[in-house]
Formats: C-alpha cells, structure tokens, sequence
C-alpha cells in the first residue's frame, strides 16, 4: 500500500490517480474530506500532518509514504512510518532548499529528518508549479486580467502532473534511492507570456497587469507566511542561475520532454472562462 499525503492538492490528486490507475493500492490523506470522488478502489484518511498521530491509522501495513513539507515535526511523522512498516518515503520539497537555504528552512529540516530516518528516500524537489497561474483564474474569468510582478523574468515551472508521474515512478521503482532531483518545465516562460497561453486556450484576450514587488508582497501575505513570501519574490525578481535551469530530470525518469506550460493551459482552460 502507498499512502499519499496531501491527497487533494494539485500534485497529490494526480499522484493518487496515477497510482490507481497502475494498480497500486492507494490511501488517500487529506485534512478534508474530498470535494470529488476519489478513483476506485483507493481509501481516504482525514489527518492533519500538524497532530503527526492523526497519520497513525493511515500508515499501518503500508510500504510506502509520499509526504509533503506540513506540520514542524517530520521526525514524529518518519518514525510513525517506520512503525508502521513503511520501507520507502518521497519528500516533496522545493528547489529553494538547494538555492536559498537560508529562506527555506523549514523544508531543509525535512529533508534532514528525510535523510535521518533509516528508511530509502528519495526527496523530489519541485521549482515552481504550473498550476500557480489558478491564482488568476477569478480575475480571468470576472475581467480577463492576469496581475504578477516581475513580468519578464522568465522561469522553467512545471505542470503537476509531470511531478505526480514523477513521483509514482519513484515510488513504485527501484534505483532512486538517496536521490535528489529538481524538478522543472522545459523552457524558461514569464508571467506575461503564462497569460498569453491562458488566453490562448480560452479563446479570448487576457491582459497582463504589472504589479510592483510592494503590491504582490501584501497579497502574498494574506495566504502565505513572512519567510515563503520573501523566498517567493526573490526567485520571481532575481532568480539565481540554479533556477534558470531546465533540469534533465522529468525526461530521465519518465523517458519523456516535461509538458510546456501551454499544455497545462490547455487543460485547465474550463477554470479560467
């Protein structure tokens, strides 16, 4: 059994999906009940990662754990896994541990207690997600507006379903062990040209609306804490060559190109019009 935390998220819904659909048997673990059904055959646990013995239940007789950054206590979380026979965790983590660790401390204690724990690991870290561009699909859908700072500083995001793929792979394979891979889209895009493919796959005109750093960074606050949002607007304005990378790793473990962002687009079109 492989439990999936994080089970209703952009890349967890996916993984669960990806996995059932191979066969696996799947439990889900999310701190809410799902909004919609979950695949055949696979279980849900409600537990939060913030109370570590709320996982117990879930993690008894399972061989696997795909775990996200939640909660402060990943070595309660690891040691619950190891008790309950877990042999092998995926970390999702993020690129900012290996470019910023000074801003991203909270997912390097993670990966610490990842490296720590006894079990086989491997820790999948992920730069920007395609799926960030949902925080404007209110403002496409009411004004046909996208707002982003940094208009033209490109990065390579990648779509979560290519992460999701990804991470079955490792949990149902063999030869990642004590594996690190970043995790990127295959050409570098900016926010202006996100919104052009937006509005390419909905059909209609979308404009992009520069905001300064100050305007983001009080709109970042309202959902995020102090130190991701400063981590957050660092990459976006001034991105290091490490994230300016396209990293072969998707292509290595799935013997594919990573899906550009205009897929992602595409796809998600319905949430956007």
């Amino acid at each position: 059994m492989i439990v999936i935390t994080g089970a209703t998220g952009n890349v967890g819904s996916e993984l669960v999906r990806v996995l059932a659909a191979a066969g696996e048997q799947v439990t889900a673990v999310s701190r809410r009940t799902p909004e919609h059904a979950l695949p055949a055959g696979v279980r849900h646990h409600r537990a939060d990662l913030a109370d570590p013995q709320s996982l117990r239940p879930a993690l008894d007789g399972a061989e696997a754990l795909f775990l996200l950054v939640a909660g402060e206590d990943p070595r309660a979380l690891l040691d619950l896994a190891a008790a309950g026979g877990v042999r092998r965790v995926v970390l999702m983590s993020s690129q900012g541990v290996g470019t910023r660790p000074e801003q991203y401390r909270h997912p390097a204690a993670f990966e610490e207690a990842v490296r720590r724990s006894g079990l086989e690991w491997t820790i999948l870290r992920s730069g920007g997600l395609d799926s960030n561009a949902f925080a404007w699909a209110e403002s496409i859908r009411t004004h046909r507006t996208a707002a982003a700072p940094f208009g033209d500083v490109a990065l390579p995001t990648v779509d979560p379903v290519d992460v999701a793929e990804v991470a079955a792979a490792v949990l149902r394979g063999g030869g990642h062990a004590g594996a690190v891979y970043d995790l990127t889209g295959p050409v570098l895009v900016t926010p202006r040209e996100r919104a052009e493919a937006i509005a390419g796959a909905i059909g209609e005109p979308v404009r992009f609306v520069e905001q300064s750093p100050e305007e983001a960074r009080a709109q970042m606050l309202t959902f995020m804490p102090e130190p991701a949002v400063e981590g957050t607007l660092s990459i976006l304005g001034a991105p290091v060559a490490a994230e300016l990378a396209v990293s072969p790793a998707v292509e290595l473990i799935l013997g594919r190109a990573p899906r550009p962002f205009a897929a992602w687009a595409d796809r998600m079109a319905p949430a956007f019009r």
